[in-house]
């Protein structure tokens, strides 16, 4: 199984990019985000692959990360999610929006990835909840926990009517309720969110 490749890029094309490792290219099938971060042809790069054999083909799948290559590998295990679903999960989402969107159930987030409709949203939030807060988010950035019901989620809902998004948000309020404490009121609470985000 190949785990690792160390060569020149050749092309870098949509959803993909071509490895030319001693003059044999190789096809491999990345997110928007590992394309966005290899250097232009004829740069030299290294990505960790993910080998997927099937009967009729055997599939690359490419990461700068290897935070992002975990969750490829975690998305995959979920019925209905293959490489191309899972890339555009994380072409959508970041593994810390992910980790955020899974902690708060946010199917929003996920649907926003194409491939992924609701029916499917509600069954990577309900398979991967359990699993979500052992994966990487990215280095040094702790993992949010999730909101309580009722003021918590009424400043998160207001913040993503504001045009926040909910990952970038739902840190901000749950920082707010631990400075203010659950007694807080609604009004205060978007208030120092607000502040919170601007800063």
């Amino acid at each position: 199984m190949i785990a690792l490749l160390t060569g020149r890029i050749a092309a870098i094309e949509d959803g993909s990019c071509i490895v030319d490792v001693g003059g044999v290219g190789y096809l491999v099938h990345a997110s928007t985000r590992t394309l966005a971060a290899l250097p232009a042809a004829p740069a030299p790069a290294r990505l960790l692959i993910e080998t997927q054999v099937r009967e009729e083909s055997i599939t690359l799948y490419g990461f700068v990360e290897a935070a992002e290559r975990d969750w490829f590998r975690l998305l995959t295990t979920v019925q209905g999610v293959g490489g191309k679903v899972a890339l555009s999960v994380l072409s959508a989402l970041s593994p810390r929006d992910l980790v955020s969107a899974i902690a708060a159930g946010d199917r929003a987030s996920l649907t926003r990835a194409p491939g992924v409709g609701p029916r499917l949203a509600v069954r990577l939030l309900t398979e991967l909840r359990e699993k979500a807060g052992a994966m990487p988010a990215g280095p040094g950035l702790p993992i949010p926990a999730p909101l309580a019901p009722g003021v918590a989620e009424d400043a998160l809902s207001a913040l993503v009517n504001l045009g926040y998004r909910r990952p970038e948000a739902q840190p901000a309020v749950a920082r707010v309720l631990e400075r203010l404490g659950p007694a807080a009121r609604l009004d205060a609470v978007i208030r120092e969110s607000l502040k919170e985000l601007a800063s």
